[in-house]
């Protein structure tokens, strides 16, 4: 089995970005198929792996979709959890609060069990409130639903949720995916994921709380089979964005259709426009992932760069100039932890890293096995 895997990830990793037309490249060999535990990456120095939760018996052991922010000198953390199983109905979404990033709170309450499920929608704030994005979904992921927002000016005390709207201030049909990024000029980007069922599009809002004021960004999806038959499903999802030095933004996304590539966009003129979709030579686990930009603008994706299924080791690729990725480190090596408390798609792995830059740190949150709340801490001065 494990020849075989080897075998598939070297051809994945064989097949060269579509010359000219995808925004980033990858050095050949920079990920080691040989070697499929490590991809033969090694850590930055100084590298800590610190857990926010882990569960208990009789508590709840299903966790994913872990967001990290900063707001007023404290580090916050959101994830949706339940009882055993991955979508079930009492998914809902909490929070845990750290001064330091080593030592957190005990979960708290950002929406509680209801009538369907409660995902994590990410976190935005203008620099004085506080917004936690919750994403309520109809029945379930396949009829979609809608994205709502709570706000705090001490991150203890919320307000009631209301709808994340457009500009023309109805709410918008579709569940926000987790990393708003904001422009050099304020403007926000970031995506959702429409109804009927989950299709990618892009957004920005120049509304500084990104409450309001999103715009639809003009982009073409591919051609995908599967759920896109009945029209529940688009090839992208799960998108993250990064900044190139020339202004440029691109959109990093998960390929449903099991190329184990990621996929990329870009737009130059501030999220209006995007170009087409495109294959990229960087290998993936068909899962969400996490780019961005460290402090000094070297672009950064945060990854399993396994080319398969399995969602692990966990690996952050570096850029220069957000072109062409030469440098990767190891942030968690496989084989992953086993499963302790089993449920409904639960498997070994790194699953839906998001990232930020906090202080000193690149900070990477991810759920392990889907039931550990974790996170890696990399010292910025380890990557330059």
């Amino acid at each position: 089995m494990l020849r075989g895997v080897i075998f598939a990830a070297t051809l994945l990793l064989s097949v060269p970005a579509l010359a000219g037309d995808a925004p980033y490249t990858v050095a050949p060999h920079l990920f080691d198929v040989s070697r499929p535990d490590d991809l033969g990456l090694k850590p930055a120095a100084g590298t800590q792996t610190i857990t926010i939760y882990s569960p208990t018996a009789g508590g709840e052991t299903y966790v994913n979709g872990v967001v990290l922010f900063g707001f007023k000198n404290k580090l916050y953390a959101q994830w949706q959890t339940s009882q055993k199983d991955e979508d079930s109905t009492d998914t809902h979404v909490v929070y845990a609060v750290s001064e330091d990033g080593l030592h957190w709170s005990a979960p708290r309450i950002l929406a509680d069990v209801g009538k369907t499920i409660r995902t994590s929608g990410g976190w935005g704030s203008d620099g004085k409130i506080l917004t936690a994005y919750i994403n309520i979904w109809n029945s379930d992921f396949h009829t979609g639903g809608r994205a709502f927002a709570i706000t705090s000016e001490d991150g203890e005390h919320w307000s009631k949720p209301k709808p994340v709207t457009g500009a023309d201030g109805k709410p918008i049909d579709g569940v926000i995916e987790q990393d708003p990024h904001s422009l050099p000029n304020g403007r926000i980007l970031a995506a959702f994921h429409l109804q009927p069922g989950v299709k990618l599009a892009p957004y920005y809002t120049d509304d500084r709380s990104g409450l309001t004021g999103w715009v639809r960004g003009k982009m073409a999806n591919l051609p995908h089979e599967g759920l896109a038959k009945e029209n529940l499903e688009s090839r992208e999802l799960e998108p993250s964005f990064f900044l190139r030095p020339d202004g440029c933004a691109v959109l990093v996304m998960r390929d449903q259709a099991d190329s184990f590539r990621q996929l990329a966009s870009q737009s130059c003129d501030g999220g209006r426009s995007w170009t087409t979709p495109v294959l990229t030579a960087m290998p993936d686990s068909r899962a969400k992932q996490s780019a961005g930009n460290l402090s000094d603008g070297t672009a950064f994706l945060v990854n399993a760069p396994s080319g398969t299924k399995l969602r692990s080791p966990l690996a952050l690729s570096l850029s220069k100039d957000g072109t062409h990725f030469d440098r990767a480190i190891l942030l968690r090596a496989g084989p992953p932890p086993e499963i302790h408390f089993p449920g409904l798609y639960k498997r070994p792995g790194y699953h839906y890293p998001k990232s930020l830059v906090w202080r000193d740190a690149l900070y990477v949150g991810y759920a392990s096995g889907k039931e550990v709340v974790e996170m890696s801490r990399i010292p910025l001065s380890a990557l330059r």
